[in-house]
C-alpha cells in the first residue's frame, strides 16, 4: 500500500508517519508538509506541498489513502487567514483526492467539532457537530465536517473516516502547544512545583497520547471501517485529576475571571489561544469512544494521565524533534513575542 499524509512532520502527523513505516503493509509513504524536515524514515519521501496552492492531484496518484492532517491553529488575531489553510485548504485536498482517484480519504476532525454538549454523561458520534461559533477553530473543524458530508454524497466510492480525538499530547510536542496555545511567557518549568490548581466549573475534558492516535489513524488507514470515530483515553481529566497529578491543591476560580485573563492577554498579544477558544474548552462535550473499539478495532494503550505526564515532561525539559513545527526552539521568546499575529506555526 501506498499512503500519502498531510501535515506529517506536526505533533501527530510525525508520530503517524513513524506508525505506518513500521507496518509491513505499507510499502510507500509520501510525507507533505509546508517546510520539509532533514528526517530519514524508511519508506518514505518526503515533498514541500502547501494545501492552498499546490497542485495536489500529482502527489495523490497512486495512493491507496490520503491522511489529512494539516491544519493551522494560529493566528488567531486573522481568522481569514485559518479560514483559507483549514477550509479552503481541506477543500482542495478532498477535490484532489477525488480528482486523483484515491479510494479511501482519512480526515482528522476533532471534539471541537461538536456542539455544546454534557459533561456529565458521554455522547457518541451522532451528536452534532455544529462547533462554539465563538472560536475560529471549532468554526472552522464543523465546517469541514459539513464539506465532507457533501463530498462523500457527491463521491460515494470513496471511503472517508473522520476521527475525532481529544487533546493530544506527546513529550516531544510540549514546546509546539506552548507556543501555539500559552506563548512566549510561559517558562520551561516543572508544573509540579506549582501549590495550586484552579478549580474552574465545568473544566472536564478528554486527552489521549500521540502515539495512540497515530494508531487509529493506522488502523483507519489500512482498514476497512467508514464514518467517524471518536478516540480518547481514560480517566477523563477535571480539576482532581489535574489536582492529583502536579500534586496540588485545588482552589475555586470563577470561569468568567479566567476568561478575562485569557481575553485581555489576548487583546495585549502575550497569549495566543483566544478568549473564545476557553469557552469552547467548557462546552465541549464527553465523547463516548467504544465505537473506535469495536469497529476500528483500536485501544488506546496509555491513560489519559499518561498523555498529561508526557506533556508536563516535555515542558519541563524543553523536549522536541527535528521537524519545523516540533523544534525545541524557533528563535528567540522575543521573537515569538512579535510575530505570533501574523505567522503560521
Amino acid at each position: 500500500m501506498r499512503i500519502v499524509i498531510l501535515g506529517a512532520t506536526g505533533n501527530v502527523g510525525s508520530s503517524t508517519a513513524q506508525a505506518l513505516a513500521a507496518d509491513p503493509a505499507v510499502t510507500s509513504l509520501m510525507c507533505l508538509a509546508r517546510r520539509t524536515p532533514d528526517l530519514e524514515l524508511p519508506k518514505a519521501e518526503w515533498a514541500s506541498a502547501d494545501v492552498t496552492t499546490t497542485d495536489l492531484v500529482p502527489l495523490f496518484r497512486g495512493a491507496d489513502a490520503v491522511i489529512h492532517l494539516a491544519w493551522a491553529f494560529q493566528p488567531t488575531h486573522d481568522p481569514a487567514a485559518t479560514w483559507r489553510v483549514n477550509v479552503l485548504g481541506s477543500r482542495r485536498v478532498f477535490d484532489a483526492v477525488a480528482a486523483a482517484g484515491v479510494p479511501s480519504l482519512v480526515y482528522a476532525s476533532s471534539v471541537g467539532a461538536y456542539s455544546p454538549g454534557p459533561k456529565d454523561r458521554a455522547v457518541d458520534e451522532s451528536w452534532a457537530t455544529d462547533g462554539w461559533p465563538g472560536a475560529s477553530y471549532t468554526r472552522e473543524k464543523a465546517y469541514v465536517e459539513r464539506v465532507l458530508d457533501a463530498f462523500e454524497t457527491e463521491h460515494p466510492n470513496v471511503r472517508v473516516v473522520r476521527l475525532r480525538p481529544g487533546f493530544i499530547f506527546k513529550r516531544e510536542s510540549a514546546q509546539e502547544q506552548r507556543r501555539i496555545f500559552a506563548g512566549p511567557l510561559l517558562p520551561n518549568v516543572d508544573a509540579r512545583a506549582l501549590p495550586i490548581v484552579p478549580d474552574v466549573p465545568g473544566l472536564r475534558f478528554q486527552v489521549v497520547t500521540t502515539p495512540d492516535v497515530a494508531e487509529a489513524y493506522r488502523l483507519a488507514a489500512l482498514g476497512d471501517a467508514r464514518g467517524a470515530f471518536n478516540v480518547a483515553a481514560d480517566p477523563v481529566i477535571g480539576t482532581p485529576e489535574l489536582a492529583e497529578l502536579l500534586d496540588a491543591r485545588p482552589v475555586r476560580v470563577p470561569a468568567r475571571l479566567v476568561r478575562a485573563a485569557v481575553a485581555a492577554g489576548w487583546w495585549l498579544n502575550l497569549v495566543p489561544a483566544s478568549p473564545g477558544l476557553f469557552d469552547a474548552l467548557l462546552r465541549l462535550p464527553i465523547m463516548d469512544c467504544s465505537r473506535a473499539r469495536e469497529e476500528l478495532g483500536w485501544t488506546p494503550r496509555d491513560s489519559a494521565l499518561d498523555a498529561l505526564e508526557e506533556f508536563v515532561t516535555g515542558l519541563r525539559e524543553g523536549a522536541g524533534t527535528p521537524t519545523p513545527p516540533l523544534a525545541a526552539r524557533t528563535g528567540s521568546r522575543v521573537r515569538e513575542l512579535l510575530t505570533s499575529r501574523r505567522q503560521l506555526p
